[in-house]
């Protein structure tokens, strides 16, 4: 499909007055900057200023601009325009159109599509089409949204660089010498470089938050429970959820709230009520000099110690101090079990991972190595198809739960895990919420890490302890480090209560629309013409 597309087009000769300002966000300079690219489309649609037909164009028209540098997308959508002028053809007739109608919505490949291959970054699924959509996807669907394609991942989950796809390594739009994160980095990506408005990832360690912080983009990790996991291809089951990319705080919360909910064909989606994330971003006051006035946060301070890059501590002290001009009581806490996180982490995601993995057999998916002995077909097309990161996980996992290795591993991470638990608890019955960098670093070099699996590991340490324990957490951009051509960005991550989205995402909004002096947009995405 990639190798179809039509050469590119300039955008803001075609549409100067609405279509060349959407793809572009600032961070913000003023709390009356517009906070939302979706509420934006929507506007402009429903005031008929702009064709649904015009604004997939206008995106297509990047995306074919900058995909051959980024290679953020394994597969195109070729429904795209079809999509665009049904509702074209609603708004026509005066018929209702969903909240997500004309916004584009770029998918990870772990995440299931009925109508495009599901592949989840790996040979063993190569070419791989799902019967039916996730349920993400399939709300999002519902709602309007138009899946523009699936994004590159690091295969089955398993990285932090997206160099572990079986396919194509992404690179930043910040510095395309440099990683986009992982191991969502197509999805972050392609937010970050405006190829789509939003779109999911996935998260069972950090795999939202940290490419997020790598790609100058909002990237949130809801509580585990929150959003359906039917249709998300299992490596952790217990970790894993599905999360939300967005240029602003408030696109991600919009998006959150359209793929929230119980969902009956998952046993582990929460029946809470979901609150109407989008409609208090409209209703902030943010010309209030405190306007976070009496909000506690905590700053840990595990995260700030050594093997943390300086220009990474100077941006989230920045951050703390602006959440003070907020009205915040920021204070400085500990949490002693931080460090406990990564080990307990890699063994029980491995574990889970030995196990989850052992669908992928060679009889029901994928080639078929040619041999007429069962042990060897499992064997052989297991080792044909994965990759290695794979393989080293599922050894790793196999090993922690074998006989005489099953209570000095994986009880002993379980028991870590417990302990995770209560720690974040009692801090945050103190605090409203905590906050962290999302990484030790800005985006690394491709291939910097790639031959050391313990450093790249190292790199999740500040994200794996909210999956153990299952809380939403909120990463957004901050500030910056040098790097690049015109500095590498940092993101502040913010960690709440047990579904307590609605909280991080008012925070989030304030922080980010009051932040003065920074543009989160690469400049080479601001400047076609240096592609």
């Amino acid at each position: 499909m990639l190798s179809t597309l039509h050469p590119p087009r300039s955008l803001s000769s075609r549409f100067p007055r609405y279509i060349s300002s959407l793809p572009v966000t600032l961070c913000t300079l003023t709390a009356q900057s517009p906070p939302s690219q979706v509420l934006s489309i929507r506007h402009a649609l429903l005031s008929r200023h702009v064709t649904a037909t015009q604004l997939a164009e206008s995106y297509l028209t990047r995306l074919r601009l900058t995909e051959p540098h980024l290679r953020s997308f394994l597969h195109l959508s070729d429904a795209v325009s079809q999509q665009a002028s049904r509702i074209d053809e609603q708004i026509a007739g005066n018929e209702q159109v969903g909240p997500l109608a004309g916004v584009l919505v770029a998918v990870k490949d772990n995440i299931c599509t009925a109508d495009m291959p599901s592949t989840g970054g790996s040979r063993v699924l190569e070419g791989y089409r799902p019967p039916f959509d996730a349920t993400a996807v399939r709300k999002i669907k519902e709602l309007g949204g138009i899946v523009v394609g699936k994004t590159n991942l690091d295969e089955f989950g398993m990285g932090s660089t997206t160099e572990a796809s079986a396919f194509q390594v992404t690179a930043n739009p910040w510095d395309v010498s440099r990683v986009p994160g992982g191991s969502s980095g197509g999805s972050a990506a392609a937010v970050s470089a405006r190829q789509c408005v939003v779109s999911l990832g996935s998260d069972t360690g950090g795999s939202v938050r940290q490419p997020a912080s790598f790609c100058g983009v909002v990237g949130l990790k809801p509580t585990y429970g929150r959003v359906s996991r039917y249709g998300l291809m299992a490596y952790a089951s217990s970790l894993d959820v599905i999360g939300c990319f967005g240029s602003s705080v408030a696109d991600t919360g919009i998006l959150l709230h359209a793929i929230s909910g119980h969902d009956r064909l998952d046993a582990t989606s929460s029946k809470r009520g979901v609150p109407d994330f989008a409609s208090q971003f409209a209703s902030m006051d943010l010309l209030e000099s405190k306007p976070l006035k009496g909000l506690r946060v905590g700053l840990i301070l595990e995260t700030l110690d050594d093997g943390v890059d300086s220009g990474v501590i100077s941006a989230i002290r920045g951050a703390a101090s602006h959440l003070e001009d907020l009205g915040c009581s920021v204070s400085e806490i500990s949490l002693p079990s931080f460090s406990l996180g990564l080990p307990a982490y890699y063994i029980l995601a491995a574990s889970e991972s030995s196990s989850n993995l052992s669908r992928y057999d060679g009889v029901r998916y994928g080639d078929q190595a040619a041999t007429g002995e069962l042990t060897s077909l499992y064997g052989d097309s297991r080792a044909k198809g994965f990759g290695p990161e794979v393989k080293r996980r599922i050894l790793t996992g196999t090993y922690a739960l074998s006989a005489g290795y099953y209570d000095a591993y994986y009880k002993r991470a379980q028991q870590v895990r417990t302990i995770i638990r209560k720690s974040f608890k009692a801090s945050l019955d103190e605090n409203d919420i905590l906050i962290s960098p999302a990484a030790p670093s800005a985006a690394y070099k491709i291939g910097e890490k790639k031959d050391d699996p313990l450093a790249m590991y190292a790199g999740d340490i500040m994200t794996v302890n909210v999956n153990l324990a299952g809380l939403p957490a909120l990463v957004l951009p901050c500030g910056f480090v040098e790097g690049g051509v015109a500095g590498l960005p940092v993101g502040l991550q913010m960690i709440g209560a047990a579904f307590d989205e609605e909280k991080l995402l008012k925070v989030g909004h304030i922080f980010e629309q009051t932040l003065q002096n920074c543009r989160f947009v690469p400049p080479l995405i601001e400047d076609d013409s240096a592609w």
